[in-house]
């Protein structure tokens, strides 16, 4: 892309913005528009914005340059950010929960969307070997720094799974991953390409508020994430095999101080 593409893109993008902003959401989507054709990858999230304001289907996962590109910019301050400021207690209670279970020690784990490592740092007692696997290249140099990971690939989770060539794990998590894929089938597919006879599962996943069960199987929301029905998650457990242990309820984090709710699942394969 030229420079010129480049500050046309730029341009394009901060008038969706504004015009988003402003109420003026067929304003914005034009731009939106105009940004996918300029970068038909997809830095922005042009796709996903779209589909949040209702005027495009929500894609079945966010795009992987847009995921890479928020991680990238957000790497050093990545930790404070997620668990001062948001909240984020999802690698601990997945600490607790194994505990309780009476789960692992494992030999192989793999930490999907380990970002910078909280995860993988909360397990690393549990596990002989841990690889990590992020889109952000700068939230694996975080990750590396952490000291607990084996190996670090920067790779999107799903194609990891059902592209790479190595023994199945014994143990894989995916903490915070959920909420930019929709549709999970190619995730599930993956893990059962990938998990090890007897092997565990752990996931976390956000879902809808309110009192009543979503009616979709998976939706996007107004902050762009993805939420899952609980039904939806287990009946993917099911159709791979996998018996799912538990399916708790948890507040994932805050968001401008409101709870986000969501479940951290544990399955294993028998």
């Amino acid at each position: 892309m030229t420079d010129h593409d480049d500050s046309a893109l730029a341009r394009a993008y901060n008038r969706g913005l504004r015009l988003e902003k402003s109420g003026d959401l067929d304003g914005a989507a034009t731009a939106y528009r105009e940004v996918l054709e300029l970068d038909p990858t997809d830095h922005g999230g042009a796709s996903v914005r779209l589909a949040a304001m209702g005027r495009a289907p929500a894609p079945a996962s966010a795009p992987p340059a847009y995921v890479a590109t928020l991680f990238d910019q957000n790497a050093s301050a990545f930790d404070n950010m997620l668990v001062e400021q948001l909240g984020y207690a999802v690698p601990i209670l997945v600490r607790e929960r194994i505990t309780d279970l009476g789960l692992g020690p494992w030999q192989r784990m793999l930490d999907l969307g380990c970002g910078t490592g909280l995860t993988g740092a909360s397990m690393m007692d549990l596990a002989a070997e841990i690889t990590g696997v992020d889109l952000s290249e700068a939230m694996l140099n975080e990750a590396h720094e952490r000291g607990c990971y084996d190996g670090l690939y920067v790779a999107e989770a799903v194609d990891f799974l059902n592209e790479i060539e190595e023994p199945p794990w014994d143990l894989i998590t995916a903490t915070d991953v959920l909420p930019y894929i929709g549709a999970l089938e190619p995730f599930f597919a993956g893990v059962e390409r990938m998990l090890a006879p007897g092997g565990a599962l752990v996931i976390s996943s956000e879902t809808e508020p309110g009192p009543e069960p979503p009616v979709a199987d998976w939706s996007l929301g107004a902050k762009h994430r993805y939420a899952h029905a609980e039904r939806y998650v287990k009946d993917r457990l099911l159709a791979i095999g996998l018996e799912c242990l538990e399916c708790n309820p948890i507040t994932v984090r805050y968001d401008e101080g409101t709870p986000v709710p969501g479940h951290l699942t544990i399955a294993r394969r028998t």
